[in-house]
């Protein structure tokens, strides 16, 4: 089935690579127009087919000033995918104040923004549907090494029920997407950096990533935006306020 989102005003963050890429490229290839932004914009010039913005959704003013802009010129979104995140590796021992408030700046209060300076005009357009990333690993798993982020990312799910709750009868629903291991640049950034500190090879690193999933391999960026595709279209007119695993059996 082709042109699932025709006709509709999707906007995604992240989208230089991984996970928020996968999603704008399937956005477009489904019909939908895609405004695209990115902390650095150089990432953003082969997505054809895309209006690019560069956006630090860190930066309140920049969020603000992008609606601005974004809805005086297209309209509301129809569609807004919450792709930014980071993924800070520790315990509670090894994070610090400031990697703690960098988590949760980047992966919530992030999402916090965009949804304040999205969502009204969402709601007077109508309504659409919004797609938070969080992870496998939040309040649905906890493994080693990963308190800050697996903290941010069950406070996104926390944040999306909420959204769903309060605008349920508005049009306007709101999931997560909960993935499991993905093979992704940051992904090969995390191995470097723990085959640097482990001493141990990089082979040997990423097959202990591998070993976390029960399906025997890592995911793909494909196959997060193939169930955010389903979130985002009308067959999905029914699901809101929930978390959707795609995890290789992770969370079993």
């Amino acid at each position: 089935m082709a042109g699932r989102l025709k006709g509709k005003l999707a906007l995604v963050t992240a989208a230089g690579q991984g996970i928020g890429r996968a999603i704008a490229e399937t956005c477009i290839a489904e019909g939908a127009k895609v405004i695209a932004t990115d902390l650095d914009a150089g990432k953003l010039k082969s997505l054809k087919k895309a209006t690019a913005f560069p956006l630090d959704v860190r930066d309140t003013a920049k969020v603000d000033a992008l609606a601005k802009d974004v809805i005086k010129k297209f309209g509301a979104p129809d569609l807004l995918f919450n792709c930014a995140g980071y993924v800070h590796q520790g315990s509670v021992l090894e994070c610090s104040e400031q990697d703690w408030d960098f988590s949760f700046d980047l992966n919530v209060k992030s999402m916090h923004r965009m949804l304040r300076a999205f969502i009204p005009a969402m709601l007077k357009n109508g309504g659409g549907s919004i797609v938070n990333i969080s992870s496998a690993v939040s309040s649905i798993r906890g493994v080693p090494n990963r308190y800050a982020y697996g903290a941010t990312k069950a406070a996104v799910i926390g944040l999306t029920k909420a959204v769903a709750a309060d605008f349920i009868r508005q049009g306007l629903r709101c999931n997560a997407i909960c993935p499991g291991t993905i093979q992704s640049p940051s992904l090969d950034g995390r191995i470097e950096a723990v085959a640097k500190s482990t001493g141990k090879s990089l082979k040997a690193v990423r097959d202990d990533f591998i070993g976390r999933q029960p399906i025997g391999r890592l995911g793909t960026t494909a196959e997060v935006a193939a169930l955010a595709l389903f979130l985002a279209s009308d067959e999905s007119s029914y699901i809101t306020g929930h978390t959707h695993l795609v995890d290789g059996g992770m969370a079993l």
